[in-house]
């Protein structure tokens, strides 16, 4: 992570860490859908209990969450997470924090120091010289100065807000003290629709200007939801891609058959494939040929109930409209397929 090396995309379960098969079923969709490390709360013993087993059979490296206790940072460590995230705002403290860090140095884990505005130090907090983002910023550099303290190397930062711009400010100045690794994302962005766009407003502004080394979309919605959404912002900067991207006209008057229904249906079939590809559905011909032919395979809904189906950036045949749905992610599927393989 870090270093040139391609933002890594992340999420946290929303089961109970003490229900393992529960929670280990919700971090095999996770994986499915390119998660490729996730987060778990292990608020009590009774969940740090479970942790071992999580770990051992997890497909992705396992992040514990840890607030209020240094005791179970460490028994996290010590029963395999291969990071722990710190709050500096409830931790402790700089000594409580350093017994974590020494724990990690000393298993070869790391260490996330992980600040949110909306928890900070009360000490920090009284700062009335220092704005939102400066605060954070400083609680993240005084707890960095322990961590360089006890040698260990392994640390990665996040300086999160539910506000947008306080969110992007802390990470430009972060960014200007440290190359170590940051983990970017909007804190409590809110349900599907708010939080994507707030988080791609704030993400996109991060990563297209070169910070941020891994990231969370954090929605009050299922995790893969999150996964799902970070993937299309790393897509649409073109720093990362997977799976189906998908094209489409916002309809007109023009549109003679219901476009978005056929969306939605190429979209859920097509939605289990990982290889890269563009895909566009385009109701009519005015921008339909040229979305299509710059294409993997696409549609353009003709006259009379007939759809032009096209793979490769030609035309291969007329389709119904009823169909048109059904025949694209055919061919989308089918392309999806390794050749040689079945």
């Amino acid at each position: 992570m870090g270093g040139g090396n391609p933002v890594v995309v992340q999420s946290m379960t929303k089961t109970n860490t003490t229900d393992v098969r529960a929670t280990l079923a919700q971090i095999r969709r996770l994986a499915k859908e390119g998660c490729e490390l996730v987060r778990v709360a292990v608020p009590d013993r009774r969940a740090l209990a479970c942790l071992g087993e999580i770990v051992g059979k997890s497909p992705v490296p396992v992040i514990a969450d840890i607030h209020y206790s240094s005791g179970l940072a460490i028994g996290s460590l010590e029963a395999g997470a291969a990071c722990v995230r710190v709050n500096p705002g409830n931790l402790g403290g700089r000594g409580e924090f350093r017994k974590v860090a020494l724990a990690a140095r000393r298993l070869g884990r790391a260490v996330r120091i992980g600040v949110n505005e909306g928890s900070l130090d009360p000490a920090i907090i009284r700062k009335r010289d220092l704005s939102a983002s400066e605060k954070m910023v400083e609680s993240a550099m005084l707890y960095l100065e322990t961590a360089g303290k006890t040698g260990l190397e392994d640390v990665k930062l996040s300086l999160k807000s539910s506000d947008v711009i306080n969110t992007i400010g802390a990470y430009k100045a972060i960014a200007q003290r440290t190359d170590l690794p940051l983990h970017i994302g909007i804190t409590e962005a809110g349900d599907v629709f708010s939080g994507s766009i707030r988080s791609g407003v704030g993400l996109g502004i991060l990563l297209a200007g070169g910070i941020g080394d891994t990231i969370r979309v954090s929605l009050t919605a299922p995790p893969e939801t999150e996964v799902r959404a970070a993937w299309e912002i790393l897509r649409s900067l073109g720093l990362r891609k997977r799976g189906v991207e998908l094209i489409s006209c916002p309809t007109c008057s023009r549109c003679e058959q219901d476009t978005m229904k056929i969306v939605e249906k190429v979209r859920k079939q097509t939605a289990g494939i990982e290889k890269p590809m563009r895909v566009a559905v385009m109701g009519c011909g005015v921008n339909g040929p040229g979305e299509c032919e710059a294409s993997d395979a696409g549609l353009v809904m003709a006259a009379s109930g007939r759809a032009l189906l096209y793979v490769g950036g030609k035309v291969v045949g007329r389709v119904p409209a009823a169909s048109a749905a059904d025949e694209l992610a055919a061919a989308v599927n089918k392309l999806a397929v390794p050749k040689g393989g079945e």
